[in-house]
């Protein structure tokens, strides 16, 4: 999904299946994310990009993430996109998780800060564990391509000049409706469960 975070409790009021603090179908918990971890999710994520030397204030942050789903969550990956005042992609969070539990922020800004680029692109160093079969030696290069209709992330891993590693998300926005939750829970039951399943 992906939630406007100052309208996180405006969600939990209009919606029947979804749920801020409290079990339900699909539920947020502003805990499963930072670290540490939030107390208050919207205010969390402004000061950590306070401290990054970002006054975002008054910019929109958008949440791309999987809910716990009955009860369980396992985010291998969540993006906060972080638009200014005038609706401008300025900076994405991406929040890292592993198996073990652990969490790591990187913060990326756009290569170059091009004005006319359509595309957030950026790079930066590895410098947290997230698989046994891929060593800490690397660098990330994420592309991510905000359209109205769409939502494109890709992330390259690289190890000595070489492609190690493609990942991406390609994602249709659809209004978020309890009918339109309903449907991708019957299309795609029990995801975050599948998730630590196949890792």
């Amino acid at each position: 999904v992906a939630l406007d975070l100052d309208e996180l409790d405006a969600v939990d009021g209009s919606l029947r299946l979804i749920s801020r603090g409290r079990r339900n179908v699909l539920s947020l918990r502003d805990g499963d994310h930072l670290d540490p971890p939030a107390t208050d999710l919207p205010a969390d994520i402004r000061r950590h990009l306070s401290v990054e030397g970002v006054d975002a204030a008054d910019w929109q942050i958008t949440l791309v993430t999987n809910l716990r789903v009955f009860g369980y969550v396992f985010n291998p990956a969540s993006f906060f996109l972080c638009r200014d005042e005038t609706g401008d992609l300025r900076r994405v969070v991406i929040e890292v998780h592993n198996t073990h539990g652990e969490r790591h922020l990187y913060t990326l800004r756009r290569d170059g800060e091009d004005p006319d680029a359509t595309d957030l692109a950026a790079s930066m160093d590895k410098d947290f564990y997230v698989s046994p079969f891929i060593e800490m030696v690397g660098r990330y290069t994420v592309r991510v391509r905000d359209e109205p209709s769409r939502l494109r992330i890709t992330i390259n891993e690289d190890q000595d000049d070489a492609l190690l590693l493609h990942t991406s998300l390609d994602l249709t926005r659809h209004r978020l409706t309890d009918r339109n939750i309903a449907r991708m829970l019957l299309r795609h039951p029990f995801v975050t469960h599948k998730t630590i399943g196949l890792i």
